[in-house]
């Protein structure tokens, strides 16, 4: 074992110890809400859950969130909670149509804005992961395709795509990659071609117009075209995404053999990497400008979660030993930075935002950020299993 790996192993090791012990038990025993069901928007940090309006994504991440604990082998009631969240979720979020609303308010009613694409995309990746590799829940599967059913045949956009915003003149890539995600996650599982169909229709998209042509960023936001937004809103690059994107768009290109997005994976890695990172804090900030100019300093629990989850990626799958060991020194990296975010009064929470200065600012424990962890933190203690193997458990 190189010194890289030795280091990245020791923080394996207290990452997977914060989740098991700290953070998976209390966002159970206070994250839940027993009485009615689902899961708190939010944990503040003397330990006590904030009354809120509860987005769908959230509940959604919750049930992946206890989906994947189970699959890592934690000894608590994972089924017990992934179940519980089903129950809520399935029950209260989905309507008439079977799409899912975006958002229950806190008297629990469904909120009345049209439903977005982003909080499909994580009802479809909550039941893929629930159901598993081994198949545990094949009643999901039918709610499943009719909700797929329902985007493929109300929700594209004129030029491709979804639309995932009630104004039509606003695009996004973000919601595109997690519907990506989920298509992927579906495809390892089911025997649908649709999902592998989607997932291949969501690249090309990506490749022919997330990203630009002349320098490989990919961008946020865009028209109903799919050109870059007008104004200042159209030149926004985030590193966390960057990041997001490339480990997987490697995914899918191992699949299909295509060595060409391989190379464009790599690319995104770097532009995240390379000009993302604020060395002086030793965090992935937040926002950039096309022209690689940070626009927003503050750093995202999330970003640094898909910085060392990526780097891991790429490491698992890169044959040459130096650039191997280059990624999982970035994922060191990434992991040192996380922790940062997990040092709080109580156990298991987190910081979500520090400020450019170096200010954490104070706020709530956000439920949503759990899904950007336990993933990360899977794709981790999967390369310590078989640091040879190529991509990561299946969603």
């Amino acid at each position: 074992m190189t010194d890289v790996e030795g280091d990245l192993s020791l923080l394996r090791g207290r990452l997977l110890q914060w989740l098991m012990n700290d953070a998976l038990p209390i966002w159970w025993s206070v994250g839940a809400d027993t009485a009615g069901g689902g899961f708190h928007e939010a944990i503040d940090h003397a330990g006590r859950p904030v009354i809120a309006d509860r987005r769908a994504r959230v509940q959604a991440r919750q049930i992946f969130t206890y989906a994947v604990a189970r699959d890592m082998g934690w000894n608590g009631p994972a089924q017990e909670a992934m179940a519980h969240g089903l129950d809520y979720f399935l029950g209260r979020y989905r309507r008439p149509d079977g799409l899912f609303c975006n958002a229950l308010t806190v008297d629990g009613k469904q909120a009345a804005a049209a439903p977005y694409l982003y909080e499909q995309a994580f009802a479809l990746l909550a039941m893929a992961t629930a159901h598993g590799p081994e198949k545990r829940m094949p009643e999901l599967v039918p709610v499943a395709e009719h909700l797929l059913e329902r985007l493929l045949a109300e929700r594209r956009g004129h030029a491709g795509g979804f639309t995932g915003f009630v104004d039509d003149a606003v695009y996004q890539s973000d919601p595109h990659m997690h519907l990506f995600e989920t298509a992927l996650a579906w495809e390892e599982i089911s025997s649908d071609p649709r999902w592998s169909r989607l997932a291949d229709e969501l690249v090309e998209l990506c490749l022919a117009r997330f990203i630009t042509r002349d320098r490989g960023i990919l961008l946020e936001y865009f028209d109903s075209s799919w050109a870059p937004a007008a104004g200042d809103i159209g030149r926004l690059v985030w590193p966390g995404h960057q990041f997001e994107w490339a480990g997987l768009l490697e995914r899918w290109a191992l699949s299909r053999g295509r060595e060409d997005v391989r190379k464009v994976a790599r690319r995104l890695y770097r532009i995240g990497a390379d000009h993302g990172i604020d060395a002086k804090r030793g965090v992935a900030v937040f926002e950039l400008t096309d022209d690689m100019v940070v626009n927003d300093p503050k750093a995202r629990l999330w970003a640094q979660a898909e910085w060392l989850k990526a780097a891991i990626i790429l490491a698992r799958s890169e044959q040459d030993e130096a650039t191997r060991r280059a990624y999982l020194a970035d994922a060191a990296a990434g992991a040192r930075s996380l922790l940062r975010f997990l040092e709080t009064p109580v156990g298991g929470l987190w910081r979500d935002k520090l400020t450019g200065e170096g200010e954490w600012i104070d706020e709530p424990a956000p439920a949503s950020s759990f899904y950007h962890i336990i993933d990360s933190l899977r794709v981790l203690a999967a390369w310590q299993a078989d640091p040879n193997k190529s991509g990561r458990p299946t969603a």
